[in-house]
């Protein structure tokens, strides 16, 4: 375990009994998700593993519990010229969906490129939604200049003691159910959600190792408390999370009382969403699935431990969903393409499907490519997409045409 800074527990800009009073707040107006041991991922990974399955809130994210406890802080004058904020999504969901509830008119600024679903469903709440600016920092700045011209109360999706006292009731609840938990591994975006966690983990039990999780190609957290550039940027699954500059209020926080952030890839963040929909029958989004990703990438590192997992949220785009589902299957080796040379004569062809039928391969997709190949002129590439029933079975496939005389090599994913 790495060593925590020496900054007073008492000088962070948030308390636990900060979170208290914001359990005290939000209880009965949001969902008291269930903390569960997963016994299939313990087995796994060799870690005892915990959920706590924050995507069953109502808008299917934690986010819920900060952007409440902030509603509800507000002076009656606030309420009546409403709020305005800035997301990607689930802060966008969480914020508007209460402040529908407490006649509280909401406006979002979301940037372009936001998952269709996303918007949606802030617009069902009956939110404003404007879509401004290409990234978050856009988009953030635009909020900005609408809430000065309209006098709209500016709520920062991590920055705002409100905001991290209640998203800290999550690990109060969770710590609650699962008091044997020894290490927590919370996603880390711009800091609210493993900042209020921290502090809690901090109260209840300063045994208690936490660590953050970031995607690789957003590691602004550990790069700014290692006083590095922040190199973020590209397309990652782990959206919710892609966060390029950490908050103000957070960093002091996590400097403090968290010993580690790891990095998780892309190929990590796929597993561990299409495992917890296998495994726990739960839809996750990538940030929800970032704990387990990085849990599974270090086995070594939790093994014998009992860890704790946040599934901070579960609002994926179902197209996204099943390319994560059928990569994964595609790893796996349970679904494969294959590329099979042939000679340009009749029954080619069918020889190969005879053999897919001999080994009870099911085929999906058949493509023939005469023109644009590299074989001469009387050569042709044909490319089988089928499904099988693991590697192994896939392995015998291979080695039966290859038996027959065929020249077979496996299309891998990236």
């Amino acid at each position: 375990m790495a060593t925590l800074s020496a900054a007073p527990f008492a000088e962070l800009p948030v308390t636990f009994a900060d979170v208290e009073a914001a359990a005290k707040a939000i209880a009965g107006q949001i969902i008291r998700t269930p903390t569960l041991h997963s016994r299939t991922l313990s087995e796994l990974t060799g870690a005892k593993v915990w959920l706590k399955f924050e995507n069953l809130q109502f808008t299917a994210a934690y986010k819920e519990r900060g952007a409440l406890n902030r509603l509800l802080a507000l002076s009656a004058d606030e309420r009546e010229r409403g709020v305005i904020a800035m997301s990607a999504g689930n802060h966008a969901q969480g914020l508007a969906y209460h402040a529908r509830r407490l006649g509280i008119p909401a406006t979002i600024v979301m940037p372009r490129h936001t998952p269709l679903i996303k918007v949606q469903q802030t617009e069902s709440h009956d939110a404003l939604v404007v879509l401004h600016g290409e990234k978050l920092e856009e988009s953030f700045d635009h909020a900005r200049m609408l809430a000065e011209k309209r006098r709209l109360v500016f709520v920062h999706p991590y920055d705002d003691p409100k905001i991290i006292a209640g998203q800290g009731t999550a690990a109060l609840e969770m710590l609650a159910d699962a008091p044997d938990i020894d290490t927590l591994i919370v996603p880390v975006g711009g800091g609210g959600l493993i900042s209020g966690t921290a502090i809690v983990a901090r109260q209840v039990d300063p045994r208690i190792e936490v660590l953050g999780v970031q995607a690789e190609l957003y590691p602004s957290m550990k790069a700014t408390l290692a006083g590095e550039p922040v190199v973020a940027d590209g397309d990652t699954l782990a959206e919710g999370i892609a966060v390029k500059a950490p908050g103000a209020l957070t960093v002091p926080i996590v400097r403090a009382l968290v010993s580690d952030i790891l990095l998780v890839g892309e190929r990590d963040l796929e597993r561990a969403v299409a495992l917890l929909l296998a495994i726990e029958k739960t839809v996750v989004e990538g940030a929800g699935a970032a704990g387990l990703a990085a849990l599974i990438a270090n086995p070594r590192r939790f093994r014998g431990r009992t860890v704790g997992l946040i599934l901070c949220g579960g609002n994926i785009d179902t197209r996204l969903l099943a390319n994560v589902l059928l990569r994964d299957l595609a790893r796996s080796g349970r679904l494969a393409r294959l590329r099979i040379r042939l000679k340009d004569r009749p029954g080619q062809l069918y020889a190969v499907a005879r053999i897919f039928d001999q080994q009870q391969v099911n085929i999906l997709e058949v493509s023939h490519h005469r023109i644009f190949t590299t074989l001469p002129a009387k050569g042709l590439i044909t490319e089988i997409e089928c499904e099988t029933r693991g590697p192994e079975h896939l392995e015998r496939l291979i080695e039966a045409l290859q038996g027959s005389g065929f020249d077979v090599s496996r299309i891998e994913l990236a």
